[in-house]
């Protein structure tokens, strides 16, 4: 497997500071929720994927077990290249039609955490000998990954490429961010790629609000986890049992949105970038969106960036959406 580091040296820490220090000296506040993502944090996430409240994951992957062969035959995808991989679990579904197709030469997982793509990179050559497996530690919301000097999709012309983006992590982006990555996305497909994309869609509020606000306290501890992660890397003293988790739906802007709330009136040090936040009783930080959408909404957006929406599918409940798309 080869590995390329795209993360110039220090880009992690130097994020997290410039994040951490935006973000708790706003009003209101608000953190990125990529911090959620330490070892702690992505085994809460693997948990909250099997809850029975959280639908998407499993939705998602019931319409890949059903299209798969389908979503191969569209596009005979000589390259798969996955944003924001993580396990690589459902994944497996897709390089499996590509191969039974007969098309399918490489896979290129994308993460931020080089610990879980090389650890699913390491899983998926066991798992399919003679796959060109290819590891590329990257932050999609800085630079895809995708461009052949940083070891991501080939540009030698041979073959098509599909690039997956996945489990509706585009919901965490605000419209500007979404229509400014989807720009970069055709901006790096030539004639004959092809992107799929997973969107959860807008239903119910009270089973969307369910989703990030399990009985069994799940989500709420991954929620805090981004709190154990200011403490490890910044020195922090936040004490995650004085904030409460919050999840909320907002119809004005059609997303749900976690918060951590503050129990009581505090003041938390955050010394490695010179930061003493206050908290009023009742004070909330924002940690993450995640924006739920209908067809014509993702057809919209896509369209914007170029592409042209060629295949539309839902489970057979109609949660969740998966659209292939092609440049325009």
């Amino acid at each position: 497997m080869r590995t390329d580091r795209i993360l110039p040296p220090g880009f992690g820490v130097r994020t997290l500071r410039a994040d951490a220090l935006a973000g708790l000296s706003a009003t209101p506040k608000w953190l990125p929720p990529k911090w959620f993502y330490d070892a702690q944090g992505s085994a809460l996430f693997e948990k909250i994927t099997e809850l029975p409240e959280y639908y998407p994951a499993r939705a998602e992957r019931a319409i890949l077990r059903d299209v798969a062969p389908t979503i191969a035959g569209l596009t005979g995808a000589s390259v798969l290249a996955e944003l924001g991989s993580g396990s690589s679990e459902k994944t497996r579904l897709l390089l499996s039609a590509l191969r039974s197709l007969g098309t399918l030469r490489s896979y290129t997982a994308v993460d931020v955490s080089e610990s879980a793509v090389s650890a699913a990179g390491r899983a998926l050559e066991r798992d399919y000998p003679g796959l060109e497996v290819r590891a590329v530690v990257a932050d999609f919301e800085e630079t895809l990954g995708l461009s052949s000097d940083s070891g991501g999709l080939d540009d030698d012309g041979a073959g098509r490429r599909l690039v997956a983006f996945l489990g509706s992590t585009i919901g965490n982006m605000t419209p500007a961010q979404r229509a400014a990555f989807l720009s970069r996305v055709r901006a790096r497909l030539r004639p004959g790629d092809a992107f799929l994309l997973g969107t959860d869609l807008v239903k119910d509020p009270a089973v969307l609000v369910a989703a990030y606000d399990d009985s069994a306290g799940v989500t709420s501890a991954f929620n805090k986890n981004v709190l154990v992660v200011l403490n490890a890397r910044l020195g922090a003293d936040f004490d995650p049992n004085a904030f409460e988790h919050v999840a909320a739906w907002m119809p004005e802007t059609e997303w749900v949105e976690m918060r951590l709330r503050s129990v009581t009136a505090q003041r938390v040090r955050v010394p490695a970038i010179g930061l003493t936040a206050q908290f009023a009783a009742g004070e909330e930080i924002r940690t993450e969106i995640s924006a739920k959408f209908s067809r014509e909404g993702v057809e919209r957006e896509l369209a914007a960036a170029g592409l042209g929406m060629r295949a539309w599918w839902t489970d057979h409940a109609g949660q969740y959406g998966l659209s292939l798309s092609v440049p325009g």
